[in-house]
């Protein structure tokens, strides 16, 4: 042998809320973390030559290496790209190599100094399984893989490469690394794809040997001591705030993370909650203490998430999750309409805040974080703030009676129960303003056209809009789509990526200057 390869770059997300703060592969089982366990059996048939592809939280692999004298090879792509990204980082590495994953535990050791041919390690499943299923011929050699069977053996656990099998792999993986549309691909994925050219074999293993646990509750039925302590804080925050026991928080799902939070679901007696922990550079953007302020002051509205729980300081918070939620979509007319009428509703509530939604002050506070940061990449970015700043200080003229408003008035953000009603959620940047900003978010963020954002205007005042209110809808299209821009590129500086989104807030900052220049509005 070799070498060994660990592949650990990975977030683990069914794994939530353990893997918030740490890597998958070093949850401590049975006392000991995953990689440790695999690192001491390796070294224990002589394999000291240990190679690790770390991802996420990387910084938290570091120990290793003065511990037990692995090596460390960093996998940027670890948040965009399946696993076939990692072996294609070590790929120079294959030779008699152990191929393993960072969540595996393995009871008795089945390494060894030598091995004879390239093995998969598999384990018999009973009954139906969406494992990936493999059939082999009277050798052994797999000739055939599926995902999904019945009564079959399984592809789980570690992995043996020949040098011969390695050579020859080695070059698929970077022919495969660089085709189209392989971002999704695991490095399995080759292997079945090319399946006639390499002989791997079946290692039959017993299924109390090789473990993998997919979820919290997958932990628990081994290691009983995730029944009583997970050492998790939002575990325990949740133990504190509903009363319970830790093994009472059950159905533990990671949540798609939004653009600014993380989130997960779970249950206690039958009901669902949701746990928001927000994200990174959060703390400089949004001020929880406001958040806490609206969440109370609309309390009786009955428009909004039922809050259990919002920490001022950190941000974090719980709320009723609801399972028959949708989001409503801007492509619906029916949609638009609720939409437009809740936001009618707290414009028109009474309701009043101690703090207002600044939007000047809010670009001015984005660009010297952004500047702190050195993250904006638009090249004529000096001379859209100029643009934006003619803007700011004719929407300061213009005297406008201020509302309670939403702000962050994204259609994902207006939900549609079972029952038909529909909810307004997240108020992280709430505060008194102008009642057309709403709107115009809303328009920005459905990427809604000039037309498209003429007649969201007309159906929020429920008759035609005058000159001033049209002016000020994209002032606020203008300023929204700027500030917006300018909060994606500070994101996207912590390594969270958007896409096109931030490019297409930009844009609306420019064109709707031009419209304003362009038109009888500003004149």
């Amino acid at each position: 042998m070799d070498n060994a390869i660990i592949l650990a770059a990975g977030f683990g997300s069914r794994f939530v809320p353990i893997t918030y703060e740490v890597p998958k592969g070093l949850v401590s089982v049975r006392g000991e973390p995953l990689l440790e366990r695999q690192i001491r059996q390796l070294k224990e048939k002589g394999i000291h030559e240990i190679i690790i592809v770390v991802g996420y939280l990387k910084e938290k692999f570091d120990y290793l290496i003065d511990k037990y004298d692995v090596e460390l090879i960093y996998n940027s792509e670890y948040a965009t790209k399946n696993n076939l990204a990692s072996l294609y980082c070590a790929r120079k590495r294959l030779k008699n190599t152990y191929i393993l994953s960072a969540d595996n535990w393995i009871d008795k050791n089945i390494f060894n100094s030598t091995q004879e041919k390239s093995w998969y390690s598999c384990v018999y499943n009973e009954g139906p399984t969406s494992e990936w299923c493999v059939t082999t011929d009277n050798t052994g050699r797999i000739t055939r893989v599926v995902i999904g069977g019945y009564d079959s053996w399984v592809m789980y656990g570690p992995v043996f490469l020949s040098q011969t099998f390695s050579c020859n792999f080695a070059n698929k993986i970077e022919e495969y690394y660089k085709k189209p549309g392989t971002e999704n691909y695991m490095w399995e994925n080759v292997f079945i794809d090319e399946i006639r050219h390499f002989d791997l074999y079946i290692n039959k293993q017993d299924k109390n040997n090789v473990y993998e646990f997919e979820t919290l509750e997958e932990l628990r039925l081994f290691d009983p001591a995730y029944n009583k302590d997970t050492s998790n804080m939002m575990i325990k925050t949740i133990e504190t705030v509903f009363n319970v026991k830790e093994d009472e928080i059950t159905d533990i799902k990671n949540q798609k993370t939004g653009m600014t939070n993380k989130s997960f679901t779970f249950s206690i007696a039958n009901k669902s909650y949701i746990f928001r922990l927000p994200g990174e550079g959060t703390d400089k953007l949004i001020n929880r203490k406001q958040e806490y302020k609206v969440y109370k002051a609309i309390k009786n509205l009955n428009i909004s998430d039922d809050v259990f729980y919002l920490d001022q300081n950190t941000g974090n918070k719980i709320s009723m999750f609801y399972k028959d939620a949708l989001n409503t979509t801007p492509k619906s007319n029916e949609d638009i309409q609720a939409s437009m009428g809740i936001l009618r509703a707290i414009h028109q509530s009474g309701i009043q805040v101690s703090h207002s939604f600044n939007i000047d002050k809010e670009i001015s506070r984005y660009l010297i974080l952004c500047n702190e940061r050195n993250a904006i990449r638009f090249m004529d970015n000096g001379e859209t703030f100029e643009k934006m700043k003619s803007l700011i200080e004719i929407a300061k003229n213009m005297n406008v009676p201020l509302v309670l408003c939403h702000i962050d008035s994204n259609p994902d953000n207006f939900i549609r129960l079972g029952d038909n009603t529909v909810k307004l959620i997240d108020w992280e940047y709430a505060g008194m303003g102008d009642p057309i900003i709403d709107i115009s978010m809303y328009a920005i963020y459905s990427y809604f056209s000039k037309p498209e954002m003429d007649q969201l205007l007309k159906i929020y005042l429920q008759r035609e809009p005058d000159m001033n209110e049209t002016a000020r809808l994209y002032i606020y299209v203008a300023l929204g789509g700027y500030l917006w821009a300018l909060w994606a590129a500070y994101k996207q500086s912590f390594g969270v990526e958007f896409g096109e989104y931030g490019m297409k807030m930009y844009r609306y900052a420019k064109d709707y200057y031009n419209h304003l220049q362009c038109g009888a509005f500003l004149k």
